[in-house]
């Protein structure tokens, strides 16, 4: 396994489980650069292709809007590019968001075929870095190739600023009230590794031949909450209670209900979540409790994986 990548920000799960040192190839640029991205995915030479890499905070959109656009849109036309390079390439998987469908709040939940948008520079750059990615796909040859679009991912190692939970994590270690800027707001909330784990189904199902197109990957309907939801378990599990206050600041805008329909991956790939919310947020607050107790965040972390697997 190898990986490219941006430096990782000081105190970054990356380092403080030391990742680094598990992978092949370690290596560090960015994915605007498309003649070193070509040499690069060369020298690695992979059988699959996973596009994680962007600007992913609707905050910082507003802040650098031109990286923004140039990071996600660009930098995947970059990825499809210097992945033709490749003549044994398997699969390719190119992750964008649940915020890329036009906000309608639908309270059904988006599917696959419906329209594509977004209002704030980080939605409407993941929309168009998919649309993107089917027009590429459409005209050029290439592997086997999938897109991923995931609800609200929440887990331990998390560093983000303007995140819930590295917000609310921040807050309590720091022995303050959380300020809580949409209190209201639904969320398609889900767990890492429920995550991840159907990005490696989608890959084993475009390896075997089948599995093509976009797909949603997100909580069941039954399990949307709201983030105030949320701060209630997250300041249980922490041992502080249901203690927050409304941040009244004015704030740029974001999307206030915002669900996935995943029926599509449940029914054809056999994709199903492993935790439900509850579960979900009290993993991820015991992982931030423990590490922050002493523990070592890579045996959190595969502790977590392990536990995961189990199911």
């Amino acid at each position: 396994m190898s990986g490219i990548s941006l430096n990782p920000e000081s105190g970054s799960l990356f380092e403080s489980a030391k990742i680094g040192k598990s992978l092949e190839f370690d290596l560090r640029h960015d994915i605007r650069d498309l003649e070193r991205l070509t040499s690069n995915f060369k020298e690695i030479n992979p059988d699959v292709v996973i596009h994680l890499a962007a600007q992913a905070l609707v905050h910082q959109s507003y802040r650098d809007p031109v990286t923004t656009f140039e990071t996600n849109v660009v930098g995947t036309i970059n990825v499809l590019k210097a992945s033709q390079a490749i003549s044994g390439l398997k699969a390719q998987l190119i992750v964008t968001t649940d915020k890329v469908y036009r906000n309608e709040n639908k309270t059904s939940g988006y599917i696959e075929t419906e329209p594509l948008g977004g209002e704030d520079p980080y939605s409407a750059s993941k929309a168009m870095a998919d649309i993107a990615t089917q027009s590429w796909l459409s005209s050029f040859d290439n592997a086997p190739t999938a897109i991923a679009r995931a609800g609200n991912v929440i887990g331990g190692g998390d560093l983000s600023a303007d995140r819930l939970i590295p917000d609310l994590v921040k807050s309590y270690r720091a022995g303050q009230r959380p300020q809580l800027r949409s209190p209201n707001s639904v969320r398609p909330w889900q767990h890492v590794l429920d995550c991840l784990n159907g990005y490696l189904v989608l890959v084993d199902s475009l390896i075997s031949g089948a599995g093509e197109g976009a797909w949603n990957f997100g909580p069941d309907q039954n399990e949307i909450r709201t983030v105030a939801d949320v701060s209630y378990i997250a300041g249980e599990i922490w041992g502080v209670g249901q203690n927050w206050v409304q941040d009244v600041s004015q704030y740029p805008h974001e999307a206030n209900l915002l669900l996935l329909n995943s029926n599509k991956a449940r029914t054809e790939l056999g994709w199903q979540d492993k935790l439900n919310f509850e579960e979900s947020v009290n993993w991820t607050m015991n992982w931030y409790k423990n590490v922050y107790n002493g523990n070592n965040s890579a045996e959190e972390t595969l502790k977590n994986i392990r536990d995961f697997e189990s199911r």
